[in-house]
């Protein structure tokens, strides 16, 4: 059985007729049915029906047809990683992740990849819609929350769970404190990303919770305005616990939150149906050790 013989045969399935198939493959008719004989005869089996001038695929064709899809993939992903790890220094990277996530888990990650490969392009971009990019087939990775219900086509890699914490001027009366029931935000003035943004959703679902409302708030799109604002000791801001340990900013302390503590936990996603290169199972690895150096500075700080 050889290669150039299944594609004859899918090509007749494809079209049902031997003459179209002949003229899609650049062969002739006669070549072509000479081909699918010599496939039959070595099978032991008819592989279609022959209706007068019409065909149709016997049992063992149907059989063939299932396993020619299934010898295709595998030769296309074969084609495709051998090239992608010749071309490995010239890939393409195209990453999805939560606004924000870009100061702890890529600034200093991304840097150390690129050196270690230079000529690999990679695209970062923040976005409150990395699931449904991933899903669609925008992005090649994405890091974002867990999802809820995740398509059956999605692959989950657990990176870490993530603990909010108030940031706070260092000499706020707070910052004394190693930690605060969550209601006490209500007697500070918070610095807050806009409502789409995930760290404000966290806040408003513990807000829910605790049947509580927080209105004496400054809205603003980027973190370094939130850490600024924090410094000058205009007000309050809930950020992730391992961002806050990992910046390490003398001005502005971290401060436990209690009942609740605001959390989420983040993954890495990626398609299972999508081919992975290697520069992306590189990443992967990458990120993954960066993230347990961020959570032992974490652990550190708190011990």
């Amino acid at each position: 059985m050889e290669f150039r013989q299944l594609e004859y045969f899918a090509a007749v399935c494809k079209e049902m007729h031997f003459s179209r198939a002949a003229e899609n493959l650049c062969t002739t008719q006669s070549n072509l049915s000479q081909q699918i004989k010599f496939l039959e005869n070595e099978l032991g089996t008819p592989l279609f029906d022959r209706i007068g001038k019409r065909i149709a695929l016997t049992d063992a064709g149907k059989i063939l047809l299932e396993q020619c899809h299934l010898i295709f993939e595998r030769v296309d992903y074969i084609k495709g990683a051998i090239t992608d790890l010749k071309k490995l220094e010239g890939g393409r990277l195209d990453i999805g992740i939560l606004p924000g996530d870009g100061d702890l888990l890529f600034d200093s990650l991304l840097i150390n990849f690129h050196r270690a490969y230079p000529k690999l392009s990679i695209r970062v971009t923040e976005t409150v819609d990395v699931y449904e990019q991933i899903v669609d087939g925008t992005r090649d990775l994405g890091v974002t929350v867990v999802p809820d219900h995740p398509d059956n086509r999605v692959s989950i890699i657990p990176l870490f769970h993530e603990e909010f914490a108030l940031a706070i001027n260092a000499d706020h009366p707070f910052a004394k404190s190693k930690a605060i029931p969550f209601e006490q935000l209500q007697q500070i003035k918070l610095v807050m990303f806009a409502p789409e943004h995930q760290i404000t959703k966290v806040i408003r679902s513990c807000c829910e919770e605790k049947g509580i409302v927080i209105d004496n708030t400054i809205v603003t799109s980027t973190l370094s305005t939130v850490l600024s604002l924090v410094e000058q000791g205009m007000g309050g801001a809930i950020l992730p616990r391992l961002l806050l340990d990992y910046l390490k900013r003398d001005n502005i302390a971290a401060v436990k939150l209690l009942n609740p503590t605001p959390s989420q936990d983040i993954c890495l996603l990626y398609r299972k149906d999508k081919f992975m290169n290697q520069a992306a199972k590189l990443f992967i690895g990458e990120l993954q050790s960066f993230i347990q150096k961020v959570t032992a500075i974490s652990a550190r700080s708190l011990g």
